[in-house]
């Protein structure tokens, strides 16, 4: 019995690494047949993708320091738009895995908050890809000196191209982190209002560590940063606010403290009619 009872508790545990590795093996199916959707595709994707430079540098081209580059580079570049492309299917995976845990409205949640999340992902990308990779590598061609040619290697090209577009898909994802957070009462719309002047600090902060030493690059992602911020606290207010667990308490403890002291009323008019009701008794006799 005690060994069956000890199977009974573990099983929560195994289930949900189950249903983990299932959903893994999903997302992992899900990028391999995007991957070879692509793959033949893979050197007209990385000219399509290194367009933004070459036409900041007329005249020049991308050069390929390693041996085997010109065959891995193209394929990684596959690889990670193949991730890009089933985003929408792996945050599905990740948002049905983390349904046990949510409450019946919470769930009804979890398609509109992966179809806007998903949105705002590749607008980040569109936006960093069209508008911030011209500007950057304008200002990148036009800062050397005269004697040195700038012709960037297509693996480290590759590697500055993944960082900045993955880290503004992640940073266009603010209005989505603000709505959770206040839904799920680690803070407050309020606390975040009065906290404003920081954030539009941190989300310059951050336009600094993810952008080039340049103002302009760090102006493009710090604002709308900002903005974004302001949009998740403009519809943080539609979205019901989770009950934390000392709220329930102190709701509980309060009922419980409002039913001892109805009970005690009670209690003590009834003494005091009992004792009326004596004193009525000798008052006849």
């Amino acid at each position: 019995m005690a060994e069956k009872s000890q199977q009974l508790e573990k099983m929560p545990i195994v289930e949900h690494l189950v249903e983990l590795r299932r959903a893994l093996l999903r997302s992992v199916i899900a990028i391999l047949v995007f991957f070879l959707i692509l793959f033949p595709f893979a050197d007209d994707i990385y000219n399509f993708i290194a367009a933004p430079i070459v036409q900041a540098i007329p005249g020049s081209n991308l050069i390929a320091i390693g041996v085997i580059s010109p065959f891995l580079t193209p394929l990684k570049m596959s690889l990670f738009l193949a991730i890009y492309i089933a985003m929408p299917y792996l945050l599905y995976q990740l948002w049905s895995f983390t349904a046990p845990a949510l409450y019946r409205h919470e769930k009804k949640l979890i398609m509109p908050l992966v179809i806007s999340s998903t949105m705002l992902f590749y607008i980040g990308l569109l936006f960093s890809f069209y508008i911030v990779f011209p500007v950057i590598f304008t200002f990148l061609s036009s800062v050397g000196p005269e004697s040195v040619d700038f012709a960037p290697d297509i693996q480290y090209y590759l590697d500055f191209i993944l960082k900045v577009s993955f880290a503004f898909g992640v940073a266009f994802e603010v209005p989505i982190a603000t709505i959770l957070l206040i839904m799920f009462g680690a803070t407050t719309a309020e606390r975040l209002k009065k906290n404003r002047a920081y954030i539009i600090i941190g989300s310059f902060a951050l336009g600094m560590i993810l952008t080039p030493p340049d103002v302009i690059s760090q102006i493009l992602i710090a604002i709308p940063i900002w903005l974004l911020f302001e949009v998740g606290l403009f519809f943080a207010p539609f979205f019901k606010v989770r009950e934390t667990v000392k709220q329930s308490n102190n709701k509980k403890s309060e009922t419980q403290k409002n039913d001892w002291t109805d009970e005690a009323h009670n209690t003590m008019m009834d003494e005091v009619e009992s004792e009326m009701n004596k004193q009525d008794d000798l008052d006849q006799k």
